[in-house]
């Protein structure tokens, strides 16, 4: 297995480490294809791995009696397996991949060890898992106090952040789990969108046509979580 150079990384904690946190990582980093609907982590099963996307998208999903809803998204920004990082193994989440792509993972005993050692890892990493409790704090917020099409262009926002393109793979099924709603209100919430020219709709995939559009609709659900995700991180290389 080549040993991945922090020159060549995409995934921004990567990147963010210093050159000796990170060649600490580098030789238990694994370089593995990530296929649709793959599953990373299994509700109340141990988490073998974590993974540092470097490209691609990953739902964080709880389960209920209504179905399944997204809680979390996860790309190039983050990594999956944050329990890990508060000192357990196992989730009641499912972590399900949304578009195919490519992640370095890491066995959970190996970033563990990496953790115990290296206070500066941990400091990135325990920033990233703020980031995250803060964008399950919005979607808490946008799926109480916003209709369907808010929403919508919120999701829309995030993955259209992670995934770095303008076409986005994106269901109605995908949609309708994401916002824990029906397809029928999925379909119509498209074409409000559509019909405003924020995005084109294509089977199996959105074109982002106006992202300041989706923003002033998306309101104050998108923007927050974002701002602390990029405060965070600076702060974190404020400290290595």
């Amino acid at each position: 297995m080549s040993r991945p150079q922090q020159s060549g990384i995409r995934n921004r904690l990567l990147k963010a480490l210093a050159a000796h946190e990170f060649d600490r990582l580098a030789p238990h980093l694994e370089a593995v294809s990530i296929g649709m609907r793959q599953q990373l982590i299994t509700p109340g099963a141990p988490i073998s791995h974590a993974y540092f996307i470097e490209d691609g998208l990953c739902s964080l999903i709880a389960d209920s009696v209504e179905g399944r809803i997204e809680v979390g998204l996860v790309g190039c920004e983050g990594f999956v397996g944050a329990p890990l990082m508060l000192g357990t193994t196992r989730t009641p989440h499912l972590a399900m991949i949304q578009a195919e792509g490519t992640a370095l993972r890491i066995a959970a005993l190996e970033l563990e060890a990496a953790l115990d050692a290296s206070r500066a890892l941990r400091g990135v990493l325990g920033r990233y898992v703020q980031s995250l409790i803060v964008q399950v704090g919005q979607t808490v917020y946008a799926n109480a106090d916003y209709n369907v099409e808010a929403r919508l262009a919120r999701w829309i926002l995030m993955t259209h952040d992670r995934l770095r393109t303008d076409e986005l793979p994106m269901t109605h099924e995908s949609m309708a789990m994401m916002l824990g709603v029906r397809r029928p209100g999925v379909t119509s919430a498209t074409h409000i969108l559509e019909a405003a020219g924020m995005i084109k709709g294509k089977r199996g995939r959105v074109i982002v046509l106006d992202r300041e559009k989706l923003m002033e609709l998306a309101g104050d659900t998108y923007g927050p979580a974002e701002a602390e995700y990029e405060r965070l991180l600076a702060e974190a290389q404020g400290c290595r």
